[in-house]
Protein backbone atom coordinates (compact mmCIF):
# COMPACT_ATOMS: atom_id res chain seq x y z
CA UNK A 1 0.00 0.00 0.00
CA UNK A 2 1.63 3.34 -0.78
CA UNK A 3 2.29 5.75 2.03
CA UNK A 4 0.79 9.13 2.86
CA UNK A 5 2.09 11.93 0.93
CA UNK A 6 -0.75 15.10 0.32
CA UNK A 7 -3.39 15.00 3.39
CA UNK A 8 -6.30 17.54 3.39
CA UNK A 9 -8.48 17.98 6.02
CA UNK A 10 -12.14 19.33 5.08
CA UNK A 11 -11.96 22.67 7.09
CA UNK A 12 -12.52 26.04 4.93
CA UNK A 13 -9.01 27.32 5.24
CA UNK A 14 -5.65 28.01 3.22
CA UNK A 15 -5.45 23.92 3.05
CA UNK A 16 -8.11 23.55 0.66
CA UNK A 17 -8.63 27.11 -1.96
CA UNK A 18 -10.57 24.96 -4.40
CA UNK A 19 -13.67 23.75 -3.10
CA UNK A 20 -15.95 26.22 -1.67
CA UNK A 21 -17.70 26.42 1.94
CA UNK A 22 -20.79 24.31 0.76
CA UNK A 23 -18.90 21.57 -0.95
CA UNK A 24 -16.90 20.72 2.06
CA UNK A 25 -19.91 20.70 4.19
CA UNK A 26 -21.60 18.90 1.54
CA UNK A 27 -18.99 16.02 1.65
CA UNK A 28 -18.91 16.03 5.28
CA UNK A 29 -23.09 15.58 5.47
CA UNK A 30 -22.58 12.60 2.53
CA UNK A 31 -20.00 11.02 4.33
CA UNK A 32 -22.08 10.90 7.24
CA UNK A 33 -24.88 9.13 5.93
CA UNK A 34 -22.97 6.73 3.47
CA UNK A 35 -21.14 5.36 6.02
CA UNK A 36 -23.88 4.87 8.82
CA UNK A 37 -23.35 8.01 11.45
CA UNK A 38 -26.43 10.41 10.65
CA UNK A 39 -29.94 9.76 8.85
CA UNK A 40 -32.43 11.75 8.09
CA UNK A 41 -35.09 11.19 10.72
CA UNK A 42 -37.90 9.36 9.39
CA UNK A 43 -36.27 9.96 5.79
CA UNK A 44 -38.94 7.55 4.35
CA UNK A 45 -41.41 10.52 4.73
CA UNK A 46 -39.60 12.92 3.37
CA UNK A 47 -37.62 13.45 6.85
CA UNK A 48 -38.54 16.35 9.74
CA UNK A 49 -36.58 19.94 9.28
CA UNK A 50 -33.78 19.65 11.69
CA UNK A 51 -34.01 16.03 13.31
CA UNK A 52 -31.35 13.57 12.58
CA UNK A 53 -30.77 9.91 13.76
CA UNK A 54 -27.46 8.57 14.83
CA UNK A 55 -26.70 5.50 12.70
CA UNK A 56 -24.72 2.27 13.81
CA UNK A 57 -21.48 3.96 13.93
CA UNK A 58 -22.67 7.16 15.21
CA UNK A 59 -24.12 6.13 17.92
CA UNK A 60 -20.93 4.42 18.92
CA UNK A 61 -19.17 7.45 18.78
CA UNK A 62 -21.87 9.69 20.57
CA UNK A 63 -21.44 7.63 23.59
CA UNK A 64 -17.32 7.26 23.49
CA UNK A 65 -17.87 11.64 23.80
CA UNK A 66 -20.21 11.59 25.95
CA UNK A 67 -17.70 9.09 28.29
CA UNK A 68 -14.88 10.98 27.38
CA UNK A 69 -16.89 14.13 29.53
CA UNK A 70 -18.17 12.33 31.99
CA UNK A 71 -14.91 10.67 32.62
CA UNK A 72 -13.15 14.10 32.50
CA UNK A 73 -15.46 15.74 34.73
CA UNK A 74 -16.18 12.40 37.29
CA UNK A 75 -13.34 11.00 37.60
CA UNK A 76 -10.55 13.79 37.41
CA UNK A 77 -12.37 15.85 39.67
CA UNK A 78 -13.73 14.00 42.96
CA UNK A 79 -15.83 16.74 44.33
CA UNK A 80 -18.05 16.46 41.13
CA UNK A 81 -21.01 13.62 40.80
CA UNK A 82 -23.47 12.94 38.30
CA UNK A 83 -27.43 12.73 38.02
CA UNK A 84 -29.74 12.25 35.27
CA UNK A 85 -33.03 14.38 35.97
CA UNK A 86 -36.46 13.91 34.48
CA UNK A 87 -37.30 15.82 30.96
CA UNK A 88 -40.57 16.98 32.37
CA UNK A 89 -40.33 19.08 35.00
CA UNK A 90 -43.03 21.40 37.12
CA UNK A 91 -43.57 24.62 35.08
CA UNK A 92 -43.22 26.77 37.81
CA UNK A 93 -39.41 26.20 36.89
CA UNK A 94 -39.00 27.64 34.01
CA UNK A 95 -41.19 30.69 35.39
CA UNK A 96 -38.38 31.13 38.05
CA UNK A 97 -35.55 29.91 35.33
CA UNK A 98 -36.74 33.25 33.37
CA UNK A 99 -37.60 30.62 29.93
CA UNK A 100 -40.95 31.50 30.22
CA UNK A 101 -40.61 34.76 29.76
CA UNK A 102 -37.25 35.89 28.35
CA UNK A 103 -36.24 32.67 26.48
CA UNK A 104 -36.44 34.46 22.72
CA UNK A 105 -34.94 34.40 19.58
CA UNK A 106 -34.92 37.97 17.45
CA UNK A 107 -36.46 36.76 14.40
CA UNK A 108 -36.94 38.71 10.48
CA UNK A 109 -38.22 37.42 7.42
CA UNK A 110 -37.81 38.77 3.96
CA UNK A 111 -39.92 39.18 1.87
CA UNK A 112 -38.82 38.01 -1.40
CA UNK A 113 -37.51 35.18 -0.11
CA UNK A 114 -40.06 33.79 2.74
CA UNK A 115 -36.95 32.78 4.39
CA UNK A 116 -36.63 33.91 8.41
CA UNK A 117 -33.74 34.67 10.11
CA UNK A 118 -31.62 34.88 13.32
CA UNK A 119 -31.16 38.74 13.49
CA UNK A 120 -28.20 38.19 15.88
CA UNK A 121 -26.95 35.66 13.44
CA UNK A 122 -27.14 38.12 10.20
CA UNK A 123 -25.12 40.35 11.96
CA UNK A 124 -22.85 38.29 13.40
CA UNK A 125 -22.06 37.11 9.85
CA UNK A 126 -21.49 40.03 8.61
CA UNK A 127 -19.12 40.52 11.14
CA UNK A 128 -17.19 37.85 10.68
CA UNK A 129 -17.10 38.89 6.87
CA UNK A 130 -14.85 41.88 8.29
CA UNK A 131 -12.97 39.75 10.28
CA UNK A 132 -11.82 38.07 7.23
CA UNK A 133 -10.94 40.80 4.98
CA UNK A 134 -8.26 41.72 8.45
CA UNK A 135 -7.21 38.22 7.80
CA UNK A 136 -6.98 38.57 3.89
CA UNK A 137 -4.84 41.81 4.46
CA UNK A 138 -2.26 40.38 7.04
CA UNK A 139 -1.93 37.57 4.63
CA UNK A 140 -0.97 40.02 1.88
CA UNK A 141 1.40 41.71 3.81
CA UNK A 142 2.80 38.79 5.41
CA UNK A 143 4.00 37.49 1.97
CA UNK A 144 4.52 40.97 0.41
CA UNK A 145 7.41 41.53 4.12
CA UNK A 146 8.32 37.98 4.14
CA UNK A 147 10.48 37.37 7.54
CA UNK A 148 10.58 41.15 8.69
CA UNK A 149 6.77 41.05 9.03
CA UNK A 150 5.21 41.59 12.58
CA UNK A 151 1.53 41.19 12.46
CA UNK A 152 0.83 42.74 15.84
CA UNK A 153 2.26 46.06 14.29
CA UNK A 154 0.40 45.68 10.97
CA UNK A 155 -2.81 45.08 13.19
CA UNK A 156 -1.87 48.41 15.20
CA UNK A 157 -0.89 50.62 12.05
CA UNK A 158 -2.25 49.54 8.87
CA UNK A 159 -5.30 52.03 8.44
CA UNK A 160 -7.42 49.53 6.12
CA UNK A 161 -7.03 47.20 9.04
CA UNK A 162 -8.06 49.72 11.43
CA UNK A 163 -10.91 51.37 9.39
CA UNK A 164 -12.38 47.57 9.33
CA UNK A 165 -11.81 46.81 12.70
CA UNK A 166 -13.43 50.19 13.79
CA UNK A 167 -16.34 48.90 11.92
CA UNK A 168 -16.76 45.45 13.62
CA UNK A 169 -16.23 47.10 17.35
CA UNK A 170 -19.00 49.65 16.51
CA UNK A 171 -21.39 46.92 15.00
CA UNK A 172 -20.60 44.29 18.12
CA UNK A 173 -21.33 47.16 20.35
CA UNK A 174 -24.65 48.81 18.70
CA UNK A 175 -26.03 45.04 18.90
CA UNK A 176 -25.15 44.14 22.00
CA UNK A 177 -27.01 47.26 23.72
CA UNK A 178 -30.13 47.02 21.26
CA UNK A 179 -30.02 43.14 22.43
CA UNK A 180 -29.58 44.07 26.12
CA UNK A 181 -32.42 46.50 26.13
CA UNK A 182 -34.50 44.59 23.78
CA UNK A 183 -34.84 47.38 21.03
CA UNK A 184 -36.11 45.23 18.64
CA UNK A 185 -36.17 48.44 16.50
CA UNK A 186 -32.65 48.91 16.63
CA UNK A 187 -31.97 45.60 16.10
CA UNK A 188 -33.49 45.79 12.74
CA UNK A 189 -31.88 49.46 11.96
CA UNK A 190 -28.23 47.75 12.61
CA UNK A 191 -29.05 45.11 9.31
CA UNK A 192 -30.42 47.75 7.42
CA UNK A 193 -27.65 50.50 8.04
CA UNK A 194 -25.12 47.21 7.05
CA UNK A 195 -27.18 46.96 3.96
CA UNK A 196 -27.05 43.12 4.51
CA UNK A 197 -28.72 41.23 2.23
CA UNK A 198 -30.69 37.91 2.10
CA UNK A 199 -28.90 34.83 0.73
CA UNK A 200 -31.35 33.56 -0.77
CA UNK A 201 -33.20 36.34 -2.38
CA UNK A 202 -30.31 39.20 -2.84
CA UNK A 203 -32.71 42.23 -1.79
CA UNK A 204 -33.60 43.84 1.93
CA UNK A 205 -37.17 43.54 1.81
CA UNK A 206 -37.03 42.75 5.67
CA UNK A 207 -39.47 42.71 8.03
CA UNK A 208 -39.47 44.17 11.75
CA UNK A 209 -37.72 41.88 14.17
CA UNK A 210 -39.96 40.30 16.62
CA UNK A 211 -39.48 37.85 19.38
CA UNK A 212 -40.05 34.05 19.48
CA UNK A 213 -40.01 31.55 22.66
CA UNK A 214 -38.55 28.85 21.98
CA UNK A 215 -40.02 26.39 24.19
CA UNK A 216 -42.12 23.52 23.02
CA UNK A 217 -45.34 23.05 25.11
CA UNK A 218 -47.59 20.02 25.44
CA UNK A 219 -50.16 19.08 28.08
CA UNK A 220 -50.01 16.48 30.86
CA UNK A 221 -53.20 15.38 32.50
CA UNK A 222 -55.74 12.63 32.56
CA UNK A 223 -58.49 14.33 30.31
CA UNK A 224 -58.21 17.27 28.23
CA UNK A 225 -60.19 19.30 30.46
CA UNK A 226 -57.88 19.25 33.22
CA UNK A 227 -54.67 18.77 31.15
CA UNK A 228 -52.28 21.33 32.17
CA UNK A 229 -49.15 23.28 30.21
CA UNK A 230 -46.19 21.85 30.88
CA UNK A 231 -42.60 21.82 28.51
CA UNK A 232 -40.44 19.40 27.21
CA UNK A 233 -37.09 21.35 29.23
CA UNK A 234 -35.09 23.37 26.73
CA UNK A 235 -31.50 23.18 28.24
CA UNK A 236 -30.65 20.41 31.49
CA UNK A 237 -29.00 22.98 33.79
CA UNK A 238 -32.67 23.03 35.63
CA UNK A 239 -32.57 19.71 36.48
CA UNK A 240 -29.72 20.29 38.46
CA UNK A 241 -30.49 23.12 40.62
CA UNK A 242 -33.76 21.70 41.42
CA UNK A 243 -32.31 18.66 42.75
CA UNK A 244 -29.39 20.90 44.62
CA UNK A 245 -29.94 19.78 48.34
CA UNK A 246 -30.92 16.76 47.15
CA UNK A 247 -27.52 16.04 45.68
CA UNK A 248 -25.98 18.02 49.02
CA UNK A 249 -27.19 16.56 51.51
CA UNK A 250 -27.50 12.65 50.68
CA UNK A 251 -23.60 13.37 48.86
CA UNK A 252 -22.59 15.41 52.12
CA UNK A 253 -21.48 17.60 49.17
CA UNK A 254 -18.85 20.14 50.92
CA UNK A 255 -18.55 23.36 48.59
CA UNK A 256 -16.87 23.97 46.14
CA UNK A 257 -18.80 20.71 44.53
CA UNK A 258 -20.27 20.20 40.96
CA UNK A 259 -23.51 18.29 40.05
CA UNK A 260 -22.93 16.95 35.35
CA UNK A 261 -25.56 16.18 33.68
CA UNK A 262 -25.90 14.39 30.24
CA UNK A 263 -29.27 14.58 28.74
CA UNK A 264 -31.83 15.57 25.83
CA UNK A 265 -33.28 18.89 25.56
CA UNK A 266 -35.93 20.92 22.84
CA UNK A 267 -35.94 24.40 20.79
CA UNK A 268 -38.28 25.29 18.20
CA UNK A 269 -35.74 26.87 16.51
CA UNK A 270 -36.82 28.50 13.58
CA UNK A 271 -34.20 28.79 11.62
CA UNK A 272 -32.12 25.41 12.40
CA UNK A 273 -29.54 24.86 9.78
CA UNK A 274 -25.67 23.44 9.15
CA UNK A 275 -26.97 19.74 9.52
CA UNK A 276 -26.57 18.70 12.88
CA UNK A 277 -24.77 21.90 14.34
CA UNK A 278 -28.08 23.65 15.48
CA UNK A 279 -31.67 21.18 15.87
CA UNK A 280 -34.35 21.13 17.57
CA UNK A 281 -33.99 17.98 19.72
CA UNK A 282 -30.28 17.69 20.48
CA UNK A 283 -28.22 16.77 24.01
CA UNK A 284 -26.03 18.36 26.49
CA UNK A 285 -23.43 17.99 28.77
CA UNK A 286 -23.64 20.47 31.64
CA UNK A 287 -21.89 20.86 34.87
CA UNK A 288 -22.96 23.03 37.44
CA UNK A 289 -20.26 23.86 40.08
CA UNK A 290 -21.47 25.39 43.22
CA UNK A 291 -18.99 27.84 44.65
CA UNK A 292 -19.00 30.52 47.65
CA UNK A 293 -19.84 34.10 46.36
CA UNK A 294 -17.03 36.29 46.11
CA UNK A 295 -14.57 33.72 44.84
CA UNK A 296 -16.90 33.14 41.32
CA UNK A 297 -14.70 34.59 38.68
CA UNK A 298 -11.77 32.60 39.94
CA UNK A 299 -13.36 29.26 39.33
CA UNK A 300 -14.97 30.74 36.12
CA UNK A 301 -11.16 31.61 35.41
CA UNK A 302 -10.31 27.66 36.10
CA UNK A 303 -13.60 26.39 34.16
CA UNK A 304 -12.00 27.92 31.25
CA UNK A 305 -8.90 26.50 30.64
CA UNK A 306 -10.01 23.11 32.35
CA UNK A 307 -12.35 23.05 29.55
CA UNK A 308 -10.19 24.03 26.45
CA UNK A 309 -7.46 21.23 27.51
CA UNK A 310 -10.23 19.21 27.04
CA UNK A 311 -10.78 19.98 24.02
CA UNK A 312 -7.32 20.44 22.43
CA UNK A 313 -6.12 16.63 24.25
CA UNK A 314 -7.73 15.41 20.97
CA UNK A 315 -5.38 16.61 18.95
CA UNK A 316 -7.16 18.15 16.17
CA UNK A 317 -4.77 21.83 16.65
CA UNK A 318 -4.87 24.68 19.12
CA UNK A 319 -4.98 27.13 16.02
CA UNK A 320 -8.35 25.85 15.64
CA UNK A 321 -10.13 27.06 19.29
CA UNK A 322 -10.65 30.33 20.29
CA UNK A 323 -12.49 31.95 23.37
CA UNK A 324 -15.02 34.46 21.99
CA UNK A 325 -16.10 36.83 25.14
CA UNK A 326 -20.12 37.46 24.99
CA UNK A 327 -20.65 41.04 23.67
CA UNK A 328 -24.53 40.18 25.33
CA UNK A 329 -24.49 39.02 29.02
CA UNK A 330 -27.59 36.91 29.31
CA UNK A 331 -29.94 37.69 32.32
CA UNK A 332 -28.18 35.05 34.73
CA UNK A 333 -24.45 35.93 34.17
CA UNK A 334 -21.67 38.57 35.30
CA UNK A 335 -18.80 36.67 32.72
CA UNK A 336 -19.52 34.70 30.10
CA UNK A 337 -16.95 33.13 26.84
CA UNK A 338 -17.85 30.42 24.52
CA UNK A 339 -15.05 28.12 23.14
CA UNK A 340 -15.11 27.83 19.45
CA UNK A 341 -14.24 25.49 17.04
CA UNK A 342 -13.23 26.21 13.13
CA UNK A 343 -15.77 24.57 11.46
CA UNK A 344 -16.20 23.99 7.40
CA UNK A 345 -18.44 27.06 7.98
CA UNK A 346 -16.39 29.07 10.06
CA UNK A 347 -15.45 29.46 13.94
CA UNK A 348 -18.73 28.60 15.83
CA UNK A 349 -19.36 27.69 19.56
CA UNK A 350 -19.26 24.36 21.28
CA UNK A 351 -18.85 25.15 24.05
CA UNK A 352 -20.03 28.05 26.58
CA UNK A 353 -18.51 28.76 29.87
CA UNK A 354 -20.89 30.70 31.90
CA UNK A 355 -20.67 32.54 35.77
CA UNK A 356 -23.89 32.64 36.82
CA UNK A 357 -23.93 34.23 39.98
CA UNK A 358 -26.75 33.08 42.37
CA UNK A 359 -29.82 33.82 40.21
CA UNK A 360 -30.54 30.11 39.22
CA UNK A 361 -30.89 29.06 43.35
CA UNK A 362 -32.01 32.39 44.27
CA UNK A 363 -34.96 32.54 41.86
CA UNK A 364 -35.73 28.97 42.78
CA UNK A 365 -35.72 29.35 46.28
CA UNK A 366 -38.18 32.43 45.76
CA UNK A 367 -40.49 30.58 43.28
CA UNK A 368 -41.04 27.58 45.53
CA UNK A 369 -41.21 28.82 48.63
CA UNK A 370 -38.30 26.35 49.89
CA UNK A 371 -34.74 27.43 51.47
CA UNK A 372 -32.46 26.75 49.14
CA UNK A 373 -29.32 27.76 50.75
CA UNK A 374 -25.65 26.22 52.21
CA UNK A 375 -24.22 26.39 55.60
CA UNK A 376 -20.86 26.71 55.28
CA UNK A 377 -19.44 25.41 58.61
CA UNK A 378 -15.96 27.75 58.26
CA UNK A 379 -17.60 30.76 57.69
CA UNK A 380 -20.07 29.70 59.98
CA UNK A 381 -23.04 31.51 57.96
CA UNK A 382 -25.88 30.47 55.33
CA UNK A 383 -25.77 31.48 51.33
CA UNK A 384 -26.93 30.91 48.35
CA UNK A 385 -24.27 29.37 46.76
CA UNK A 386 -23.15 30.68 43.16
CA UNK A 387 -22.74 28.95 40.04
CA UNK A 388 -20.54 28.83 36.98
CA UNK A 389 -21.80 26.71 34.28
CA UNK A 390 -19.40 24.74 31.88
CA UNK A 391 -22.17 23.29 29.45
CA UNK A 392 -21.34 21.71 25.52
CA UNK A 393 -23.51 20.52 23.41
CA UNK A 394 -22.81 16.52 22.28
CA UNK A 395 -24.05 16.76 18.72
CA UNK A 396 -22.11 19.92 18.26
CA UNK A 397 -18.73 18.15 19.06
CA UNK A 398 -20.09 15.20 17.30
CA UNK A 399 -19.90 17.44 14.42
CA UNK A 400 -16.62 18.81 15.75
CA UNK A 401 -14.87 15.42 15.46
CA UNK A 402 -16.30 14.51 12.37
CA UNK A 403 -15.19 17.99 11.19
CA UNK A 404 -11.72 18.09 12.18
CA UNK A 405 -10.97 13.68 11.64
CA UNK A 406 -12.13 13.72 7.97
CA UNK A 407 -9.45 14.12 5.54
CA UNK A 408 -8.88 13.79 1.73
CA UNK A 409 -5.09 11.77 1.26
CA UNK A 410 -3.35 11.41 -1.55
CA UNK A 411 -0.27 8.92 -1.32
CA UNK A 412 2.79 8.17 -2.94
CA UNK A 413 1.73 6.33 -5.27
CA UNK A 414 -0.50 8.02 -6.54
CA UNK A 415 -3.95 6.62 -4.67
CA UNK A 416 -6.04 8.74 -3.09
CA UNK A 417 -7.72 7.61 0.52
CA UNK A 418 -10.50 9.22 2.59
CA UNK A 419 -10.07 8.45 6.12
CA UNK A 420 -11.29 9.42 9.19
CA UNK A 421 -8.51 10.28 11.70
CA UNK A 422 -10.53 9.76 15.12
CA UNK A 423 -8.58 9.59 17.87
CA UNK A 424 -8.17 6.23 18.64
CA UNK A 425 -9.62 6.06 22.46
CA UNK A 426 -13.09 7.86 20.84
CA UNK A 427 -13.11 6.12 17.61
CA UNK A 428 -16.39 3.75 16.97
CA UNK A 429 -14.45 0.92 15.95
CA UNK A 430 -11.15 -0.01 17.85
CA UNK A 431 -9.88 -2.87 15.46
CA UNK A 432 -10.83 -4.58 12.04
CA UNK A 433 -9.67 -8.28 12.00
CA UNK A 434 -9.45 -9.28 8.20
CA UNK A 435 -8.85 -12.86 7.10
CA UNK A 436 -6.67 -12.82 3.66
CA UNK A 437 -8.77 -15.28 2.77
CA UNK A 438 -11.99 -16.76 3.28
CA UNK A 439 -10.51 -20.72 3.60
CA UNK A 440 -7.85 -22.49 5.04
CA UNK A 441 -8.84 -21.96 8.87
CA UNK A 442 -7.96 -18.29 8.42
CA UNK A 443 -11.78 -17.26 8.93
CA UNK A 444 -11.67 -19.24 12.48
CA UNK A 445 -8.53 -17.37 13.52
CA UNK A 446 -9.96 -14.75 12.88
CA UNK A 447 -13.06 -14.68 14.77
CA UNK A 448 -10.98 -16.53 17.82
CA UNK A 449 -9.20 -12.88 18.06
CA UNK A 450 -12.46 -11.19 17.99
CA UNK A 451 -13.39 -13.51 20.62
CA UNK A 452 -10.49 -12.39 22.88
CA UNK A 453 -11.28 -8.89 22.28
CA UNK A 454 -14.14 -8.29 22.38
CA UNK A 455 -15.02 -7.69 26.04
CA UNK A 456 -12.64 -4.63 26.19
CA UNK A 457 -13.38 -3.18 22.65
CA UNK A 458 -15.72 -2.62 19.58
CA UNK A 459 -14.61 -4.79 16.83
CA UNK A 460 -15.37 -5.57 13.01
CA UNK A 461 -14.86 -8.99 11.29
CA UNK A 462 -14.83 -8.14 7.54
CA UNK A 463 -14.02 -10.62 4.78
CA UNK A 464 -15.56 -9.40 2.05
CA UNK A 465 -13.35 -7.92 -1.23
CA UNK A 466 -9.44 -7.48 -1.88
CA UNK A 467 -7.50 -6.69 1.38
CA UNK A 468 -7.18 -3.22 0.08
CA UNK A 469 -10.60 -2.18 -0.01
CA UNK A 470 -10.94 -3.45 3.37
CA UNK A 471 -8.73 -1.45 4.37
CA UNK A 472 -10.49 1.82 2.88
CA UNK A 473 -13.69 1.12 4.09
CA UNK A 474 -12.46 0.82 7.46
CA UNK A 475 -10.20 3.77 7.43
CA UNK A 476 -13.11 5.55 6.32
CA UNK A 477 -14.96 4.63 9.20
CA UNK A 478 -11.86 5.96 11.08
CA UNK A 479 -11.19 2.27 12.75
CA UNK A 480 -7.14 3.19 13.74
CA UNK A 481 -6.16 -0.51 13.79
CA UNK A 482 -6.51 -3.75 11.45
CA UNK A 483 -5.43 -6.97 12.41
CA UNK A 484 -4.78 -9.20 8.89
CA UNK A 485 -4.50 -12.68 9.16
CA UNK A 486 -2.39 -14.64 6.94
CA UNK A 487 -1.13 -18.02 6.41
CA UNK A 488 1.72 -17.60 8.23
CA UNK A 489 -0.30 -16.77 11.10
CA UNK A 490 -1.04 -20.45 11.48
CA UNK A 491 2.43 -21.17 10.75
CA UNK A 492 3.74 -19.24 13.81
CA UNK A 493 0.88 -17.60 15.58
CA UNK A 494 1.68 -14.10 14.14
CA UNK A 495 -0.17 -11.34 12.40
CA UNK A 496 0.17 -7.68 10.81
CA UNK A 497 -1.04 -4.85 12.02
CA UNK A 498 -1.83 -1.90 10.01
CA UNK A 499 -1.70 1.40 11.97
CA UNK A 500 -5.05 3.57 9.99
CA UNK A 501 -2.99 7.23 10.21
CA UNK A 502 0.27 5.97 9.13
CA UNK A 503 -0.47 2.94 7.19
CA UNK A 504 2.58 1.13 8.45
CA UNK A 505 2.08 -2.44 9.29
CA UNK A 506 4.06 -4.30 11.95
CA UNK A 507 4.53 -8.47 12.25
CA UNK A 508 3.71 -9.15 16.10
CA UNK A 509 2.47 -12.08 18.16
CA UNK A 510 -1.05 -12.58 18.57
CA UNK A 511 -0.50 -12.83 22.19
CA UNK A 512 0.78 -9.23 21.99
CA UNK A 513 -2.26 -7.78 20.55
CA UNK A 514 -4.99 -7.04 22.97
CA UNK A 515 -1.62 -5.29 24.82
CA UNK A 516 -0.52 -3.04 22.00
CA UNK A 517 -4.16 -2.41 21.11
CA UNK A 518 -5.64 -1.84 24.64
CA UNK A 519 -2.83 0.61 25.40
CA UNK A 520 -3.63 2.73 22.10
CA UNK A 521 -7.32 3.50 22.51
CA UNK A 522 -7.44 3.37 26.43
CA UNK A 523 -9.40 6.60 27.15
CA UNK A 524 -6.37 7.14 30.32
CA UNK A 525 -3.77 8.95 27.67
CA UNK A 526 -7.01 11.67 26.84
CA UNK A 527 -7.72 12.13 30.59
CA UNK A 528 -4.00 12.38 31.42
CA UNK A 529 -3.19 14.73 29.04
CA UNK A 530 -5.79 17.12 30.75
CA UNK A 531 -4.65 17.45 33.94
CA UNK A 532 -0.67 18.06 32.94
Amino acid sequence: MGRVGISVVLRRSNNNKNMTQEELFKKLISHCKEYGFIFPSSEIYDGLAAVYDYGQLGVELKNNIKRYWWDAMTKLNDNIVGIDAAIFMHPRTWEASGHVGAFNDPLIDNRDSKKRYRADVLIEEWIAKQEEKIVKEVEKAAKRFGESFSEEQFRATNGRVLELQQRIDETTERMAKSLTDNDLDGVKQIIVDLEIVCPISGTRNWTDVRQFNLMFETKMGASAEAASTIYLRPETAQGIFVNFLNVQKSGRMKIPFGIAQIGKAFRNEIVARQFIFRMKEFEQMEMQFFIAPGTELEWYEHWKQFRMRWHQALGFGEQHYKFHNHAKLAHYANAACDIEYEFPFGFKEVEGIHSRTDFDLGNHQKFSGKKIQYFDTEKGESYVPFVVETSIGVDRMFLQVMSASLKEEKLENGEERTVLAIPAPIAPVKVAVLPLVKKDGLPEMARAIINDLKFEHNCQYDEKDSIGKRYRRQDAIGTPFCITIDHQSLEDKTVTIRHRDSMTQERVSIDAVAGIIGEAVNMKSLLQSIIK
